[in-house]
């Protein structure tokens, strides 16, 4: 079976790659011929990975999977969420800043805390869409923790400099990839995806 994810990330391609049944073959928007930016139009996090799922199905005839990834931060009910790759975009002019998103997080959790709400409870949540044959099915994934107040650590990407998932006391910047790919966010909903293939191909 050809299933397509519906990223151009390499790294996240050979870390799902290498969990599929060798009967599972991946492919890239690269490889079917989506060079186009794919819409990420919706409200929410759920949405979006439906969205860029079902548009490379419907556009390219291929079965497909499709993520999305937001933080969560409670005290900023529930913001950046689906914003987060752009959180600052409009601020600072800058486009996908992951030093400048981190910035304005801590800028507005800094009034927060100045107006006497210090909850610094956050999640990170992925979600997958699979579309098989026009059939959908959606897989989660989240980790709970809380956001510091200075980046720490130079690994990982977006805001994982300034959160510290329970029962750590590292930030996910400063863990071992081999440690934070068995707690993530991403890796709870992958193992989710691919526990879902392995049934398929076992029937």
């Amino acid at each position: 079976m050809k299933i397509c994810f519906a990223t151009n990330n390499s790294k996240k391609i050979e870390e799902v790659k290498a969990a599929l049944p060798s009967t599972i073959q991946l492919v890239s928007l690269k490889e079917i011929g989506c060079t186009e930016e794919i819409p990420e139009t919706t409200p929410t996090i759920e949405g979006n990975s439906e969205q860029k799922a079902m548009y490379v199905y419907q556009n390219y005839a291929t079965n497909c999977f499709a993520d999305d990834t937001g933080l969560e931060i409670e005290a900023l009910n529930g913001q950046p969420g689906v914003s987060s790759a752009m959180y600052a975009d409009e601020i600072v002019g800058s486009y996908r800043d992951s030093k400048e998103n981190m910035k304005l997080v801590l800028k507005n959790l800094n009034e927060q805390a100045e107006n006497g709400n210090t909850n610094r409870n956050a999640q990170f949540k992925t979600v997958f869409t699979l579309v098989l044959d026009g059939k959908k099915q959606q897989f989660e994934g989240i980790i709970k923790g809380k956001i510091i107040d200075t980046p720490r650590g130079e690994d990982g990407f977006g805001y994982d400099p300034i959160f510290v998932p329970n029962g750590y006391d590292e930030t996910f910047a400063e863990m071992p990839l081999s440690e934070k790919n068995k707690i993530s966010h991403r890796a709870i909903a992958t193992r989710k995806l691919v526990e879902f293939l392995n049934k398929l191909d076992e029937n």
